[in-house]
């Protein structure tokens, strides 16, 4: 009986790790440059007060990762492809443009990420920038899907780091345990400024541009049906670690730059440096390098994303298992993006960086609504997916995510 049990586990632990990676590359590049940047402005301007999103965002990004894996490992099919297959090529081409758009003022953040974290170290962007552009086609271009694959998880692990960096900070633990479960005074939300960094925490954990990679990654990774309940688990494990590292940043940035008045903060890296004389270099050094870690990660998958985006999209070959030859638009494509996003960080003013990484995950927020209809019309159709359409539960907090987007983006745009 007992060998029966442990039997038992032990397969399902090898399924677990046979399909693990999408799901916890996918959430944990949330944490990237703009995450980052993000997350340290809330704990800088508002200490405790945007810890309450954590615990709802959570599960609403759970919900949304986990339609898109099933999606795809149920049709075989990206989300680019499904949509344009359902709704027609019009519609895609302009929703394609718009991802563009946006994944690229994302893609611009991921280098102004890198320039500064290294900087930090005395190292001039001028030269890092084109070494680490470099570093990330390289990866991407020559590498195969699992040694790719490899390369993710492991910088996935290591925002680990962060969790550490709060630790010399001594936050106060029972506030912040509070204000996690505890949502502010409703006239907060009155305030445009407050708004605006709520969606932008929003947007940056629920990005659209990670649902179209997430389920291209899980169509190429080969996951099907069989392995869907493994890859489920990989997306569940992936959510709650992206947030619970993301909670240790705020609170982090709570505990030192809010309760000693430093609410200017230009770039992500202005929250390392001043944490260096309230925490010391151990703290100062650990959120450095995790910066520049999160800024690489993904450096290498927002091009990545978008390129599977486009080219399903408009029925173009795509996909690092694929050589450039086989996928020639694929490649590209990702080579602009890295190319352009670098070359404008170089020569972009300082000044210029902070609206470029505000503004582009508070963008992933207001454009999040528009992806998540579409996924729910797909995800519900009983000819596309059969017994794996969304069940009741799903599409409650789906749906209420969305009008929650499109009511605070109202509110937003309205508030005095």
């Amino acid at each position: 009986m007992r060998m029966r049990f442990l039997r038992r586990w032990k397969t399902r632990i090898l399924l677990f790790l046979a399909v693990v990676g999408p799901g916890f590359i996918t959430a944990n590049v949330d944490n990237d440059a703009g995450g980052i940047y993000t997350y340290s402005l809330a704990g800088a301007q508002y200490g405790h007060l945007l810890l309450w999103t954590m615990i709802p965002m959570t599960l609403a990004l759970i919900v949304i990762q986990e339609m898109c894996a099933r999606m795809g490992a149920v049709t075989g099919k990206g989300l680019s492809d499904l949509i344009r297959e359902e709704f027609g090529l019009r519609i895609t081409f302009f929703m394609m443009i718009g991802i563009l758009i946006i994944n690229f003022g994302n893609v611009v953040t991921e280098f102004i990420g890198i320039a500064t974290s290294l900087e930090l170290f005395g190292l001039p962007r001028l030269y890092t920038i084109p070494v680490c552009a470099a570093i990330v086609w390289l990866i991407v271009v020559y590498g195969h899907y699992k040694s790719v694959e490899k390369v993710f998880l492991g910088a996935s692990f290591f925002y680990v780091i962060y969790i550490f960096a709060a630790l010399p900070a001594h936050p106060l633990w029972r506030d912040a345990a509070l204000a996690t479960f505890k949502p502010p005074d409703l006239h907060a939300f009155r305030q445009q400024a407050y708004l605006f960094m709520v969606i932008g925490v929003i947007g940056t954990t629920i990005a659209p541009w990670m649902q179209f990679y997430l389920q291209s990654s899980i169509v190429e990774k080969g996951v099907t049906r069989r392995g869907y309940v493994a890859s489920r688990l990989d997306v569940v494990v992936g959510c709650i670690f992206t947030d619970v590292v993301a909670w240790f940043i705020i609170i982090t940035c709570a505990a030192t730059l809010w309760v000693h008045g430093y609410r200017d903060i230009k770039v992500a890296a202005d929250a390392a440096q001043a944490l260096r004389p309230l925490a010391g270099d151990y703290a100062y050094i650990l959120f450095a390098v995790g910066l520049f870690n999160a800024s690489l990660f993904a450096a290498s998958i927002l091009p990545l994303s978008t390129a599977y985006t486009v080219c399903e999209g408009l029925g173009f070959e795509s996909g690092v298992g694929r050589k450039f030859g086989e996928a020639p638009f694929f490649y590209w494509l990702y080579t602009l993006l890295i190319v352009a996003g670098g070359a404008i960080v170089m020569v972009i003013p300082q000044q210029r960086a902070i609206h470029i990484a505000v503004g582009s995950q508070v963008l992933n927020g207001i454009v999040l609504p528009f992806v998540l209809v579409f996924m729910l019309l797909l995800i519900n159709k009983k000819d596309l997916m059969g017994q794996f359409v969304n069940t009741r539960l799903f599409n409650l907090i789906a749906w209420a995510t969305t009008i929650v987007m499109i009511i605070l983006t109202v509110a937003y745009l309205f508030a005095p």
